[in-house]
């Protein structure tokens, strides 16, 4: 399996060789040369498999680098249920992503039972032990330096921490997580972990992680890599879950299935359209946003037009807080029949402030080919589901999960089970819980008291050249 940028002027390389770097030399982004299809037997063979041994049998397609055995053991050794212990339902303590049926048709796919309690972990914890088997491998080290909206960060750092040859350096909006994740991330007092909260928002953020990206010369010779889900090996590692739910929601595989994704950053429903790509049944990626409906706007009107910092809002599902999607570039550049050429045109209108426009092109009628369809959902909104959601079906749901059962109750088809990823624990988002229902969100009790922990970041800029100084100050 080789891998191409999406801008084309980078050569293809493995697995191996893409997962410590983030983006491509040119700034784009890595995806296979071609999807690896699963046959019908295949589909039936692992319809029973335990989570780490669907997670072998998937991986083994994209990682072909990685003699079989040391990637088993990989699998093995991260999805396991002391790693993943943290379930509220009552389903074996082997079953790490347990599928709550809500209704007839409509499932809650919970996948933040991580150390964590957000879905990041489902990816995060993979990626670690990746790391750690390459840069043994080749006796390297490597300088991690990611962008957060709230749960990347803490997910990033929990499964890097203590990790020999890495350094995490994670940058974070000043002041806009919940108490709960701020706490996560600045109480980790390990030597190889340093946090940097910004003075603007998420995407100041993430624009500096790319600009260091870009810097070749930079990023080489400080070793520079990547977490975001820019990274390769966090988007396959998501793909593993949409089988493992599709499994969980149908008895055969002549059904269809469609998933319900809250998405900021486009990475968890990038997972599903590589997971569909790649033949898993499904009818519906229903994709959805909060206030900053970026990408609810293109696919409703063929417009990606991001926003400015001034135009980005503060909402109450603050992980989603996101105006400039980075894994979009890998859909579009499917949409466009995968033309580097096309993809350099349409990012660098991006990259210069501006926005596209994809309506009147050829395309655009390839959309509906793909099974995108999309919603939005406002602060009333989302207490209005996290209150129909305890109500009705005795579920505590965090607001981003929230967003996303309210996007999916418009998009119900029938006789498709619809299937809903939860993002996070509730206990993340204790304000928003005690709005929506009057009662405070139970949180694990090793965590209670986290928020009164000392804390340790540093505020800096959102500026590329302070970012660059502090980390070779501290290298």
């Amino acid at each position: 399996m080789r891998y191409i940028s999406t801008r084309g002027r980078s050569p293809a390389l493995t697995f191996c060789d893409i997962l410590l770097g983030g983006l491509a030399p040119d700034g784009g982004l890595y995806l296979p040369e071609r999807y690896p299809q699963v046959t019908r037997a295949e589909l039936d063979a692992w319809r029973s498999l335990p989570y780490a041994e669907l997670a072998f049998a998937i991986l083994s397609k994209f990682a072909d680098d990685i003699p079989p055995a040391d990637l088993k053991a990989i699998c093995d050794r991260t999805y396991t249920a002391e790693t993943y212990r943290f379930s509220r339902h009552c389903a074996p303590a082997s079953d790490i992503t347990p599928a709550t049926r809500l209704e007839d048709g409509l499932v809650l796919l919970e996948l933040s039972n991580g150390p964590t309690l957000a879905f990041k972990d489902m990816a995060m914890q993979l990626l670690g032990n990746l790391f750690e088997y390459v840069l043994d491998k080749r006796g390297e080290s490597i300088n991690i330096l990611g962008a957060t909206s709230g749960d990347t960060g803490s997910a990033a750092e929990y499964a890097m921490r203590g990790k020999h040859n890495v350094r995490v350096f994670m940058l974070s909006p000043n002041g806009l997580m919940s108490p709960f994740q701020r706490a996560q991330m600045y109480s980790l007092a390990d030597a190889n972990i340093f946090n940097i909260a910004v003075t603007g928002m998420f995407d100041d953020a993430q624009d500096v992680v790319k600009a260091v990206s870009n810097d070749a010369a930079f990023k080489a010779r400080h070793k520079i890599g990547a977490v975001n889900s820019i990274n390769w090996g966090r988007v396959a590692a998501q793909v593993i879950y949409y089988f493992k739910g599709y499994f969980a929601a149908t008895q055969s595989n002549d059904e269809q299935v469609s998933f319900a994704v809250p998405s900021g950053n486009f990475g968890n429903i990038c997972a599903g359209h590589i997971a569909r790509m790649m033949g898993l049944p499904v009818a519906q990626l229903v994709l959805a946003t909060n206030e900053n409906d970026v990408l609810d706007e293109f696919f409703r009107t063929g417009v990606y037009r991001p926003r400015g910092t001034a135009e980005t809002s503060v909402t109450s599902s603050p992980s989603m807080d996101i105006s400039k999607a980075s894994n979009f570039e890998r859909f579009v550049f499917d949409l466009v029949g995968r033309d580097p050429a096309v993809i350099r045109d349409l990012w660098g209108k991006v990259e210069s402030g501006g926005a596209f426009d994809l309506s009147r092109t050829p395309c655009w009628a390839d959309v509906a080919r793909f099974g995108f369809v999309s919603g939005s959902s406002t602060h009333a909104d989302r207490l209005a589901t996290i209150a129909q959601a305890w109500r009705q079906y005795g579920k505590m749901i965090d607001p981003h999960t929230a967003d996303g059962l309210k996007v999916a109750l418009a998009h119900r088809q029938p006789g498709v089970p619809m299937l809903v990823l939860e993002t996070a624990q509730p206990a993340k988002f204790e304000a928003t819980i005690e709005e929506a229902l009057g009662r405070r969100a139970e949180r694990p009790g090793e965590l209670e008291g986290i928020e009164a922990l000392p804390q340790r970041v540093d505020v800096l800029p959102p500026d590329t050249d302070t970012i660059k100084r502090y980390i070779v100050e501290r290298l």
